[in-house]
């Protein structure tokens, strides 16, 4: 496999610096916010040019669109918004998103507090962090006789 040596916090701040609008400044605030919320978040670069954010498991990826900056969680079903700041995939069962539009100012003690939850809703909800099969109880199935 052919690696690129060009690590994920550098294609984003690749990104970030080829969005010289609003949309760039917008990113650049949501990334430190996120990145500010907890010392263990990992940034990776997924799906042919997507940042994502993960701890645990996935926080969230955020893109840049004509008109927006989209950052969707990955649970964000599952985890409470006090602040309201789920604007977009409401009606999802697993995501929802913030959609920031030109203008809009990013609420970092709220997006904070958002980021935080999901680190929470991974470290007690996702797979991996169950006990392992080989500790839980065995069921024994009958045979039909």
């Amino acid at each position: 496999m052919n690696k690129d040596p060009i690590d994920a916090s550098e294609r984003i701040d690749e990104l970030i610096a080829g969005l010289t609008d609003w949309r760039g400044k917008t990113f650049a605030s949501v990334r430190k916010v996120i990145l500010e919320s907890d010392p263990e978040i990992i940034e990776e670069w997924k799906w042919m040019g997507s940042p994502v954010w993960s701890r645990d498991g996935m926080i969230a990826v955020a893109n840049a669109h004509k008109g927006k900056v989209k950052v969707t969680f990955a649970h964000g079903a599952g985890i409470a918004d006090p602040d309201k700041l789920f604007n977009a995939g409401l009606e999802g069962n697993a995501r929802r998103a913030i959609d920031f539009l030109e203008g809009d100012k990013v609420n970092a003690r709220a997006l904070k507090n958002l980021v935080r939850a999901a680190i929470e809703y991974n470290q007690t909800h996702l797979k991996k962090n169950k006990a392992p099969a080989s500790t839980r109880a065995k069921v024994t199935r009958s045979k039909a006789t």
